[in-house]
């Protein structure tokens, strides 16, 4: 079996638990996830499935509308390989949904971080910021010297200023599935995950214990 899914963030909301203690989840639309390539070792090198996301309608050729022929297969919005686990290999066109996970399994999620634009280094970086006194009204956010001495007598390279911020790939690692409820192919999520509402996450199988 596959050692991960694609899925849809809906947002994030509150459960209680029978205590009454409230308890902060993501809500993801994972799956169902087809079939379309099965890697071999043999083959390829590697052990690897590659899945479709997101069914795309199909227009209709020929005919009047409303009739006709699809065009050709099921296309999808997104393709992701995803790394195969020990288990009997998979087979082309299966589906593969989130029944993959239970609750109280510990999970990574990746996902393209929310889009800032341009921002600052106190926004981007948490830097501190100047002195608020002493004349120096015009560097409250300011990032202060970016250069160095005679030696290396150049900006380094990685050094943190400003520029732009989120649109990148984050993983949250270690995150406890609360629910995982197959007939609505939704999975409910302990805490936050990266990207933005209807974005696109991949879900694996944690390889780390949580600590």
């Amino acid at each position: 079996m596959t050692l991960g899914i694609m899925g849809k963030k809906l947002g994030m909301t509150q459960v209680y638990d029978k205590s009454g203690k409230s308890e902060a989840v993501t809500a993801i639309e994972a799956g169902p996830c087809t079939v379309m390539q099965v890697k071999t070792m043999e083959k390829d090198g590697y052990s690897a499935a590659k899945l479709g996301f997101g069914e795309v309608k199909q227009a209709k050729t020929g005919g009047k509308k409303g009739k006709g022929k699809d065009k050709g297969p099921v296309k999808f919005k997104y393709l992701r390989e995803f790394r195969l686990d020990n288990s009997p290999e998979l087979e082309e066109g299966q589906k593969i949904d989130v029944s993959l996970f239970k609750a109280g399994d510990i999970i990574d999620v990746s996902g393209i971080s929310k889009g800032k634009g341009f921002a600052g280094v106190v926004k981007r970086h948490h830097f501190k910021g100047g002195p608020k006194t002493h004349g120096q009204s015009d560097r409250w956010r300011a990032p202060g010297s970016i250069g160095s001495t005679s030696s290396p007598g150049r900006v380094l390279k990685g050094l943190r200023m400003a520029g732009h911020m989120g649109s990148e790939r984050v993983t949250v690692s270690n995150l406890e599935v609360y629910e995982a409820d197959p007939s609505r192919n939704l999975l409910l999520v302990k805490g936050a995950v990266p990207g933005m509402t209807n974005g696109l996450v991949m879900i694996k199988k944690s390889k780390r214990e949580k600590k």
